[in-house]
């Protein structure tokens, strides 16, 4: 069992979002499930991750992929049982790893016991558990999510006459967290689950559980509400453990999510990650600077979770609309590559499948501000398959070996096909060829994990940019004191710089390094000793998607 010596582990710890169906089979059924989830934990200890996020586990009839829960406290049949999970979890603990798995607190699925006897009668002692109304004209102001799928909010319900409220699939109708009873049972699964010892929760659509008229129904003083006390709730009886919140809003919309060390101990930095991609086209660092110049500071306690992809659309709601086409024409021309308002598209096949342009972006993954999270198949560059229904093309089984449906199941048919194309089938794309390939981006992404490590800055340490005259490189000291922290490695601290080459041709610039004169640079990830700092302007040479760990 961890002993959480380290209240604020997550600052430093490596995330990995696993989407258990897609991840590995054990009992041969064509499903991922926990049985081989624990037979490769192995797998990801080598690779370097910290902490494990598992997508939705809960029994559910599956329309948004596990998010329509139809009961709290069980495990969904294709995964296994309970015990099954608790290998999983024991497991982990074992390896010095952490365990979080998502928890969905704004809404249920429409099968849910909760929400039949809620529709079942305007008398049940249930009704008030989701949000009723005798009109679907109420919070007007609220948008719509699933543009794709929904034409309103509300859904009309024939048994007894009346609209239920959702934000997201009609099938999914959201919890009344006006009613204190919703309130308590949702604090009573979050024990349940931590008495099971995990580490924490990813907290679903944290923004939406509060509406009022007159409002978009988002960000609601009454949430803020709720969520410290379920903060208080976790801190008074699991010191250590975490809530992350995904909550899709401009950064300083975000900030008050972590409230005063109050809240959420993490949140997810959406606007970051659009903005990584954009730098690419625009051949310049300025939307990057930009968003991260107007995000606030957060709490000491407090971090953020940075990444490139997940097991959704790349989200464009939060840039603007021309930047928003200008994403959709750049990385995603064709109309089927589009979803909602984003892109159902894998982190590999963005980027034409260009390794210096997947290096370069996880190398900024691994060193801004924040704990990077890394979504599964990402650390091998799978592919996706935009035709398929929803965005089950991006969560498609995992490729380990070259052998029948890539080494996933040894079943006949599969929840979702392999991949199987000329450039991302796992003929020639999966995990066993890239770990003895020294030069595959499995070991690359590795390597870079493995010094990550080394360096307590990049997971504590202060941000600042540095700003040279060329626009095309982007520039960031990352730093620590020792004092700085209560549980960074004591020492003389540490100073890098991070440098990129946003483009494809070689960019020369000049730094200045007046406070470092004498100082020699050496690029912590190639080993390399570069020329000694010996006036006050440093030239720089990058090659094209260079980028460099520098350690002064």
């Amino acid at each position: 069992m961890l002993l959480y010596d380290n209240p604020t582990w997550y600052k430093d710890a490596v995330f990995y979002e696993l989407y258990v169906r897609a991840f590995r089979d054990g009992n041969g059924d064509g499903h991922g499930d926990f049985k081989g989830l624990l037979a490769e934990l192995d797998y990801l200890q080598e690779l370097g991750v910290d902490c494990v996020w598992l997508l939705p586990i809960f029994p559910s009839p599956l329309v948004d992929d596990g998010y329509d829960v139809a009961d709290y406290y069980g495990i969904h049949e294709d995964y296994g049982t309970l015990d099954d999970f608790k290998a999983v979890v024991d497991g982990l603990h074992a390896r010095g790893m952490y365990i979080i798995v998502d928890i969905v607190v704004n809404h249920t699925s429409d099968q849910h016991p909760w929400f039949i006897e809620s529709r079942s009668s305007k008398e049940s002692p249930k009704r008030s558990w989701y949000v009723w109304s005798e009109t679907d004209q109420k919070y007007r102001h609220a948008r719509i999510i699933f543009i794709d799928t929904e034409t309103s909010n509300w859904t009309y319900d024939e048994t007894t006459a009346e609209y239920y409220w959702h934000r997201f699939y009609s099938q999914q109708p959201d919890l009344n967290y006006d009613n204190p009873d919703v309130q308590q049972e949702m604090l009573d699964i979050i024990t349940y689950w931590l008495d099971l010892g995990i580490d924490g929760f990813r907290v679903d659509a944290a923004p939406y559980l509060i509406e009022r008229e007159g409002t978009n129904c988002e960000n609601l003083p009454e949430t803020h509400d709720y969520i410290k006390r379920m903060r208080a709730h976790v801190d008074n009886r699991w010191p250590g453990r975490i809530l992350l919140a995904e909550a899709n809003q401009w950064p300083e919309d975000v900030r008050p999510y972590f409230g005063d060390n109050d809240e959420f101990n993490m949140a997810f930095h959406f606007p970051l990650m659009p903005r990584l991609y954009m730098a690419l086209k625009q051949r310049s660092r300025k939307c990057i600077v930009d968003i991260l110049q107007r995000t606030p500071e957060i709490p000491a306690l407090a971090q953020w979770c940075i990444f490139l992809r997940n097991h959704d659309e790349l989200t464009l709601e939060m840039v603007t609309e021309e930047e928003r086409q200008f994403m959709w024409e750049q990385y995603a021309p064709e109309p089927r590559m589009r979803q909602n308002l984003g892109i159902r598209r894998r982190l590999a096949s963005l980027l034409d499948n260009d390794r210096r342009q997947i290096e370069l972006l996880n190398a900024l993954l691994f060193s801004l501000p924040g704990a990077p999270i890394i979504y599964y198949g990402d650390e091998i560059g799978m592919g996706d398959d935009v035709w398929r229904h929803d965005r089950n093309g991006l969560r498609t089984p995992m490729q380990w070996k070259n052998t029948k449906h890539g080494g996933f199941s040894d079943a006949d048919t599969l929840y979702e096909a392999v991949l199987d194309d000329d450039v991302f089938g796992y003929q020639h794309l999966n995990v066993q060829q890239q770990k003895v390939d020294p030069d595959s981006l499995w070991n690359t992404l590795r390597h870079m994990l493995r010094v990550r490590k080394r360096f307590c800055a990049f997971g504590r340490g202060t941000f600042a940019f540095a700003l040279p005259e060329n626009e095309a490189v982007l520039a960031y000291w990352r730093q620590m004191d020792g004092s700085q922290d209560d549980y960074a490695p004591s020492g003389e601290g540490e100073c890098m710089l991070v440098l990129a080459n946003l483009t494809g041709e070689n960019q020369q610039t000049m730094l200045d390094l007046t406070a470092y004169m004498g100082k020699t640079p050496r690029d912590v990830l190639k080993n390399e000793v570069w020329p000694p700092v010996q006036d006050g302007q440093y030239p720089v040479n990058l090659a094209p998607y260079a980028f460099h760990w520098l350690q002064f």
